[in-house]
């Protein structure tokens, strides 16, 4: 399975960029990838993007940086000798999607997989075959588990801010051996017990 996370300066793979891409390999922890990028020509950015991330403009804008397509070309060729490309992580399709667009604008091939292993499902399905009720938005009247509700469920304490990809997808891949495994993964986790 490859666990993944980004970080991008907004919500839309159509006109915003990647700014980090963070990832591991599931059957082989150890195996990491961590890279920050530099935003293709004439994205956009949303600044409450940029808050969450922790990024100013300067720095998704630094020429220092690899582009996006680069990274991506990278984060692909890293994976590409994996036994389980799967991408796996908290609302996976919106990396997946962003890391989709940003290999078409490179002119690369894409070649991972549209199904993906979402971490909201695994503790939404977890917590049901467990008697306990998910937690429901009364507003919006729509699922209320979100990743710092997920990690809670399973033990670990919330995701730092500024949140940072490669720590994101050290967490998605915690809780997916929590709750598909039932056993701890990750060194970064250890100290904290499994609730069940």
């Amino acid at each position: 399975m490859l666990v993944v996370d980004i970080e991008a300066s907004g919500t839309e793979y159509e006109k915003h960029s990647i700014v980090s891409i963070g990832a591991l390999d599931l059957d082989n922890p150890e195996n990491r990838f961590y890279e920050e990028c530099r935003i293709w020509s004439g994205s956009h950015i949303m600044p409450d993007s940029l808050a969450i991330t922790g990024f100013s403009e300067e720095e998704i804008n630094d020429p220092q940086k690899n582009p996006e397509g680069e990274v991506v070309r990278r984060f692909l060729e890293w994976s590409e000798h994996m036994g389980d490309r799967t991408l796996a992580g908290q609302n996976v399709s919106f990396d997946r999607d962003f890391l989709r667009a940003a290999a078409l604008r490179e002119g690369l091939s894409w070649d991972l997989a549209h199904r993906t292993i979402d971490t909201h499902t695994l503790c939404y399905m977890h917590m049901i075959t467990h008697g306990i009720q998910p937690p429901i938005d009364p507003q919006h009247r729509r699922s209320a588990l979100n990743l710092n509700g997920v990690l809670n469920y399973c033990g670990i304490p919330e995701e730092p801010e500024p949140h940072n990809a490669l720590t994101g997808a050290l967490c998605h891949a915690e809780v997916i051996s929590r709750l598909l495994y039932n056993k701890k993964l990750l060194p970064e986790f250890e100290k904290f017990a499994i609730p069940w």
